[in-house]
């Protein structure tokens, strides 16, 4: 589904990339984990188009995305949920649930009604949304932001979802919601790539994993294996899984 070769992006003068690879197939869920500063965000605006790349290959089931519009690629089923959240504050829940349907339906008449199914689609996976759904977006705790961008991005009926740290800043309890989230998005078949803070929880939801260190890839493999390997445990899980 997704393909990433030799991926080379930064910022100004600034190479952060330094030729990254990766790979998404089909209704799989990858994490890419590392430490702050790896260039794991970078990665990700670099694949949904918010930063060119500098050289390499981005590929979405086949198609050449390298300099293609951010959104154009969400016409083409690629969704990018930053870190961060970003959400239109102002907006209603519903009038952002909207919005993340807007490329795809008629911009005049009858735009509500031919975004009903998957407005209700959101609900069923977020019933807090549903009781908010008037209810301005930017008055809402961070969870259910977060909640709201989740279904925002899935509004566009993505075959490529990117989630950068939907856990960040989140209390615990929403920590869980959010992940059952993605465990349930994962079983009906999205192909996902999540960047995480928690790397043990993103193992464990995972098919295959890379671990970025310094822009590049330090390690790649099976979620399993990942979380098995020694250095990958007391570099990056602080030394407690597998033992």
């Amino acid at each position: 589904m997704l393909t990433v070769e030799n991926l080379v992006a930064g910022y100004g003068s600034g190479t952060v990339l330094h030729g990254i690879d990766l790979e998404v197939g089909p209704g799989q869920l990858v994490a890419l984990i590392g430490p702050n500063g790896a260039g794991k965000t970078t990665a990700m605006r670099t694949i949904s188009g918010m930063l060119r790349a500098r050289s390499g290959a981005i590929r979405l089931d086949g198609a050449d995305i390298v300099g293609v519009h951010a959104n154009r690629l969400a016409r083409m089923g690629l969704a990018h949920v930053p870190e961060g959240r970003r959400v239109f504050a102002p907006l209603s829940v519903e009038d952002n649930l909207l919005l993340g349907a807007y490329g795809r339906l008629p911009k005049f008449f009858g735009f509500t009604a031919a975004a009903r199914t998957d407005i209700d689609r959101v609900y069923e996976l977020f019933p807090r949304l549903k009781e908010r759904r008037r209810q301005a977006a930017g008055t809402m705790s961070g969870g259910e932001q977060q909640m709201l961008a989740i279904g925002r991005a899935l509004m566009s009926r993505p075959r490529m979802l990117l989630l950068d740290e939907p856990s960040m800043g989140l209390a615990p309890v929403m920590v869980q919601e959010v992940f059952a989230t993605i465990g349930r998005l994962r079983a009906e078949g999205i192909s996902m790539l999540l960047v995480e803070q928690f790397a043990e929880s993103a193992l464990a939801l995972a098919d295959r994993a890379y671990v970025m260190e310094g822009g590049r890839i330090a390690f790649s493999g099976s979620a399993a294996e990942l979380a098995a390997d020694r250095r990958v445990v007391d570099a990056y899980l602080g030394g407690v899984a597998g033992e």
